[in-house]
């Protein structure tokens, strides 16, 4: 046992100085912090969001519904940067009152929309345009246990895993262990699921593949963590040939792209507000 065992206190305070990578936003109170409208671009869309995996979900689906020839869902993609704490601004607070992104404002309609949690997103648009998502029976059911299962099961991989492996302040082995232990077998729920479909699902591309891709699909390309090494994510061959499949498909590729502000200079782009913002970011 550690020397430095953590007794709990019998009332829990906020340390605003408790570390970590994202310890200058979280905190115990939801609501805004500050009055900031947001912009509204002329699309029927408008996204609030930032190239997370959750945020990367919802891009890749408008880029999809795009490439299938589907105009109605241009959209406008702003930036939300979560370390300057924009999630907080009134502006935002009000489409999504749980301050993450990604957040949509549908204006498509006599009235508008909003619609918060990156799931939720993904079933509105699907509807909408009956695109990605089956109308009825079990393949409905079937797209919807796996978007569930990526909604319930990535925050182990990303607040559990990749918190404690690559974002605490400290390491300590408990964490690490008990995260990557679950991050392993969840690789091995989708290798299982993958060896006898080529999409989650079944046979179509659907929005659980849209959902888990970012996440998972990106974890065994080595680009989430640096820690493909460590969870030896070779291992997993039909999760390795589905992420590899879809990232070759071009609405994963250009939905990559969006309100990214980190990585290859020629593969960010802050805002999108056309097709053309996002041809010139790849070319």
């Amino acid at each position: 046992m550690s020397e430095n065992v953590y007794l709990p206190p019998k009332i829990w305070t906020w340390d605003k100085a408790s570390g970590g990578k994202f310890a200058n936003i979280n905190r115990p109170i939801s609501g805004a912090t500050h009055d900031t409208a947001l912009p509204v671009g002329e699309h029927p869309f408008q996204l609030y969001s930032l190239a997370t995996p959750n945020g990367v979900k919802v891009t890749i689906m408008f880029e999809e519904l795009l490439a299938l020839g589907i105009a109605e869902a241009e959209y406008d993609g702003w930036l939300i940067n979560i370390q300057e704490g924009d999630q907080f601004g009134e502006g935002f607070v009000s489409i999504n009152p749980n301050s993450k992104i990604p957040a949509l404002l549908d204006r498509s309609g006599k009235e508008d929309i909003r619609v918060f949690e990156s799931g939720s997103i993904l079933i509105h648009l699907a509807e909408k345009f009956d695109a990605f998502l089956p109308t009825s029976g079990i393949a409905r059911t079937e797209t919807l246990n796996w978007l569930m299962w990526q909604m319930g099961s990535a925050p182990f991989l990303g607040g559990g895993f990749g918190h404690f492996y690559a974002y605490a302040p400290e390491k300590f082995e408990y964490p690490i262990n008990r995260y990557a232990m679950e991050v392993k077998r969840q690789l091995d729920v989708l290798d299982k699921q993958l060896e006898n479909n080529e999409f989650i699902a079944g046979d179509e591309y659907t929005i659980a593949d849209m959902a888990i891709f970012p996440w998972y699909g990106i974890l065994v390309k080595g680009k989430l963590y640096e820690a493909a090494e460590f969870l030896q994510v070779q291992e997993y061959e039909h999760v390795q040939r589905w992420a590899e499949q879809l990232s070759q498909r071009t609405g994963v590729q250009r939905g990559r792209v969006v309100n990214k502000t980190w990585g290859d200079n020629e593969y960010q782009l802050a805002e999108r507000h056309s097709a053309a913002d996002i041809d010139n970011a790849i070319s």
